[in-house]
């Protein structure tokens, strides 16, 4: 979840919305990688989820961040509720995961470093106060009475409205958790190109990252819980955005639709005023029953921007969001594949070829499937396995071609990167597989087993 945004002054012209995300193109030279992962964090003797104060909590974590490793505080009607240091943040999700949202980086190397050496700091600093932290896409074993809701405004607000719409918005606000990476476009033709690939092989990502096949101590019958969350969370805000593939897709046409969609929240003077439901078409017409005579601004707009949730988004840069939170090498692999997709130009192309002949009901399906069966999904014929194995190859070889080298040169690209999915290719196993593979054998049914063997 976002951070008060800062967007700009007082909106005087429609076009200064579409001018919003406009501003987000940028030359070829200029395209950064921008990785964001959750973690669960849990106390290491009951396996219970840390609260947000005592001894052993989420307080206790930030502020060890902040002493021992040169964090700056972000605070909330007093609440240390975040970290900044070096362009990247750590932030808190409703329900105590542990977020990094990454600095914008040049190479999967960086991202990878910068992971990297976040997770040591919380590895150094939860250990000291009896805390574990693992990758999952969704909680194991907890109930959501279990899960505390942090001191974030926003959260509250969120929390009231996710009762309204749908059925499963307090349970990923609280026990789901992702990976997701942050790219650039050149142009709005360059967007809509990424945006239509990212869309239709999100369900490729959810197949090959899936890590959440338990929820509430058993087996859930998905090996995409966290996916399977998300189809059933707010219409308005979700889903696979099929106007994204309709003839006239562009800025501006990505603004008709999220002016379309609910507010949350209208941030100011450090607080969140409740704007459940409103219309920020009434808020640019000084309408706005929270704020009546107030006329909206780009700051507000871009607040509104990160209150909406389909598979990919843009704001000034696209978002990739169909991943499971994971495993220590699967957070460089799901930057590493979007990025050899999206950053080469004939990889893009590739990708666009499989894909642009696919229905709005393909698409769909594809997603569904994906987080039910993950690589053994098919489709009208297209058969989930054979598609992230050709997708994959479409990865390295726009990887290879960037020739983006690591380790002083002694690494010639980034292509390591992918091992961790290329070993799921070959083997046919996601981590949702290995998984229930363990808990069906080794583990005899004992689910607690996954922190210790599972956890950072």
């Amino acid at each position: 979840m976002s951070i008060p945004q800062s967007g700009g002054g007082p909106i005087e012209h429609h076009s200064q919305l579409a001018g919003y995300l406009e501003d987000g193109n940028k030359p070829k030279e200029d395209w950064r990688i921008g990785t964001e992962h959750e973690k669960f964090g849990y106390c290491k003797d009951t396996h219970e989820p840390i609260p947000y104060h005592g001894e052993r909590s989420v307080l206790a974590v930030l502020e060890g961040l902040r002493d021992a490793h040169g964090w700056a505080p972000v605070l909330e009607d007093g609440n240390l509720i975040g970290l900044e240091k070096a362009g990247a943040n750590v932030s808190l999700e409703p329900g105590g995961q542990l977020e990094l949202s990454g600095a914008p980086l040049e190479t999967i190397h960086g991202t990878c470093d910068e992971v990297n050496a976040h997770l040591r700091e919380v590895k150094d600093v939860a250990d000291r106060v009896g805390v574990g932290f693992i990758g999952l896409g969704a909680a194991p074993q907890w109930m959501h009475d279990d899960m505390p809701l942090m001191p974030k405004g926003r959260y509250k607000l969120m929390d009231s409205y996710m009762q309204k719409v749908g059925t499963m918005g307090r349970v990923m606000m609280r026990r789901t958790c992702t990976v997701q990476v942050n790219l650039d476009f050149a142009s709005e033709t360059d967007m809509v190109k990424k945006f239509r690939v990212a869309l239709a092989l999100q369900p490729v990502a959810t197949a090959l990252f899936a890590n959440s096949p338990f929820f509430e101590g058993k087996p859930n019958g998905h090996k995409s819980w966290r996916a399977r969350v998300w189809r059933d969370l707010d219409a308005d805000r979700t889903g696979m955005l099929p106007f994204v593939f309709e003839d006239g897709m562009g800025f501006e046409r990505y603004v008709d639709y999220a002016l379309d969609v609910p507010m949350y929240f209208v941030y100011r003077d450090g607080k969140y005023i409740d704007a459940l439901g409103m219309s920020f078409r009434d808020f640019m017409r000084g309408e706005l029953p929270a704020l009546p005579g107030e006329v909206a601004t780009l700051s507000d707009w871009a607040d509104h921007l990160t209150t909406i949730f389909p598979e990919a988004r843009i704001k000034k840069f696209m978002e990739m969001r169909g991943a499971d939170g994971g495993p220590w090498r699967r957070l460089c692999a799901l930057p590493a594949f979007w990025t050899g997709i999206m950053y080469d130009a004939s990889s893009l192309d590739a990708a666009w070829d499989l894909v642009k002949d696919w229905t709005a009901e393909q698409r769909e399906a594809l997603r569904v499937a994906a987080s039910e069966d993950a690589l053994q999904a098919k489709v009208d014929g297209i058969n989930m396995h054979e598609l992230a194995r050709q997708v994959l190859d479409i990865s390295e070889a726009g990887l290879r071609a960037r020739a983006r080298p690591g380790a002083e040169g002694l690494i010639p690209d980034e292509t390591h990167f992918l091992n961790a999915l290329r070993e799921s290719i070959e083997s046919g196993q996601t981590p949702a597989d290995e998984l229930l593979s363990r808990y069906n054998g080794e583990w005899n049914g004992d689910l607690s087993r996954i922190y210790g063997e599972y956890s950072y």
